[in-house]
């Protein structure tokens, strides 16, 4: 017979394998987590120019700060997230905001953007060719994208949001 130590220490063993596991595969298809600065909410927000009831899509959403921003800016926000332990944090966010946010556990490669106004990401530029095929193929015309940090190689950014010392912030919308 098995004691209850020995049953939540093997909990602990498969949770910690989850989390790695979905650690790998987040790497492997995107990027790994890396919190955005809170400070450049704002920048995103002001480049988005969220208008109500606007879909608004956070591809990699991580911890959910920038989709509950957004739900607060009016947007009816989206995030999807692979790596088990960001995709935590943002639903424990998710139940203490008053903003109504979807949080999916769900790679992004996966979903169809197509209803989305807005499509936001922090991700990491070995993966934007095969982004801006999926963009381009599934946005409609006058949709916006946002890149935090790295430009879209090829694509003409709209506006671009440069501040000393933070990273850049790269608006475009398709055509």
């Amino acid at each position: 017979m098995t004691s209850p130590l020995h049953f939540i220490y093997i909990l602990l063993l498969i949770l910690i394998f989850l989390i790695l596991i979905t650690f790998f595969y987040s790497v492997v298809r995107a990027i790994s987590w890396v919190p955005m600065w809170s400070k450049d909410l704002i920048r995103v927000l002001n480049l988005a120019q969220i208008k109500p009831g606007q879909k608004f899509y956070d591809l990699g959403c991580g911890d959910g700060k920038m989709i509950l921003a957004a739900a607060k800016a009016g947007a009816q926000a989206e995030g999807f997230e692979i790596s088990v332990l960001p995709y935590i944090v943002a639903k424990i966010r998710q139940i203490f905001s008053k903003e109504k946010v979807k949080i999916k556990f769900r790679d992004f490669w996966l979903v169809d953007l197509s209803r989305a106004d807005i499509v936001f990401f922090f991700l990491i530029p070995r993966i934007y060719p095969k982004l801006k095929n999926k963009l381009n193929k599934e946005l409609k015309p006058g949709a916006k994208v946002i890149a935090y940090v790295w430009p879209i190689d090829g694509w003409e950014p709209t506006q671009i949001d440069k501040v000393l010392n933070r990273p850049t912030i790269y608006l475009y919308e398709i055509k």
